[in-house]
């Protein structure tokens, strides 16, 4: 990785020879941060920082200023594709996100188009080309989309939700209508990540938040089937650089040995499970990312120190572990937790690489 001055986390992905434990945090660049708080009133709204390039390049660096992390993450949302397609996203405060156009038919499946991520989502693509540009080679850039699961979920409930009665209704009366819009989302996705690559991404990351909602049988069926396309519709290799793929389900520890026969690289593990067992259950065919619990960053500086040590004593010896927490950094966690947490990481990593 000689384009890299620090490609830890592409080896720790690869499960390649480290000096210690990669670390980056979910969420990293967001409203934990004072100066990101302030960029937020200066631009407007969530979605006129995200579709303008300059200043998602901003956000995805503020973290880096502050912290030596591993690597940086594009500022950008994962219902960008939903709202290329002409659902109608809006934000409501206190709500979260919304569309105006939620999707609940075959003919609304049929009438969505595949946006081109050169057009529709450019802004993407250019905030990665700007935030590549201004990394200047010191991490890697990692890109990323939602699963078609969990893009789905919004699109037919219109808006978070709880119980997901419209979305599982879809799936359980019109199965069909749900793969047709599944297989779209797969091909939406395929495209857009695949165009990140060529603009600068040097990983992929795949969020499926919600597909732990499911059922064992139905998880495979409606989340990984459609997550095992992209992963082979995806380029895995760019200017001679090898990109790896995550693949990261929340709730899906029972379901981790599955999920590394897709042909990933690396597998998000939320912090319900142990890794000492997940590493078991995928028998070192991927690497595994996690898993701290983010409320940990609520404790004390020894607390968080604690809770790193027993983490890397669980995955052991060896490479192949991207230290993360199991799910995004909480809003109202003090940045000096976060400076303690990422400390504790760089320290207490390196017995473990030896």
């Amino acid at each position: 990785m000689s384009q890299l001055k620090n490609d830890r986390y592409i080896r720790a992905c690869l499960r390649q020879e480290n000096d210690r434990t990669p670390i980056w945090m979910m969420r990293q660049a967001g409203r934990y941060l004072p100066e990101y708080r302030q960029l937020r009133a200066e631009a407007g709204s969530f979605m006129d920082l995200c579709t303008n390039p300059e200043l998602a390049c901003e956000v995805t660096l503020q973290p880096l200023r502050r912290f030596p992390l591993d690597a940086a993450i594009l500022f950008s949302d994962i219902l960008t594709i939903p709202d290329a397609m002409g659902l109608g996203l809006y934000f409501t405060p206190g709500e979260g996100p919304a569309f105006k156009r939620p999707v609940r038919t075959m003919a609304a499946v049929n009438a969505l188009p595949i946006p081109d991520p050169n057009q529709e989502l450019k802004y993407v693509t250019d905030a990665v080309a700007t935030i590549r540009r201004e990394l200047k080679g010191e991490v890697p850039l990692i890109g990323f989309s939602g699963s078609p699961w969990t893009l789905a979920t919004y699109m037919v409930e219109g808006a978070s939700t709880k119980n997901f009665s419209l979305v599982k209704g879809m799936m359980y009366q019109e199965p069909i209508t749900m793969h047709a819009l599944l297989d779209k989302l797969a091909d939406s996705i395929i495209a857009y990540l695949n165009a990140q690559v060529a603009a600068g991404a040097q990983a992929l990351m795949i969020f499926d938040t919600w597909g732990g909602v499911l059922t064992p049988s139905d998880y495979q069926e409606f989340s990984l089937r459609h997550m095992q396309k992209i992963v082979d519709g995806l380029k895995r290799e760019h200017q001679g650089q090898k990109i790896p793929v995550t693949l990261f389900t929340k709730g899906a520890g029972a379901w981790l040995d599955i999920m590394a026969e897709t042909g990933c690289d690396c597998l998000g593990v939320d912090w319900s499970t142990n890794l000492a067992d997940a590493r078991v259950r995928v028998a070192d065919k991927v690497a595994l990312q996690g898993n701290m619990d983010p409320s940990i960053l609520y404790g004390s500086e020894q607390r968080i120190r604690e809770e790193v040590s027993k983490i890397l004593a669980s995955y052991g010896q060896g490479h192949g572990h991207v230290f993360n927490l199991g799910h995004g950094i909480h809003q109202t966690v003090a940045p000096e937790h976060a400076a303690a947490f990422i400390k504790a990481v760089h320290e207490l990593s390196p017995q473990y690489h030896q």
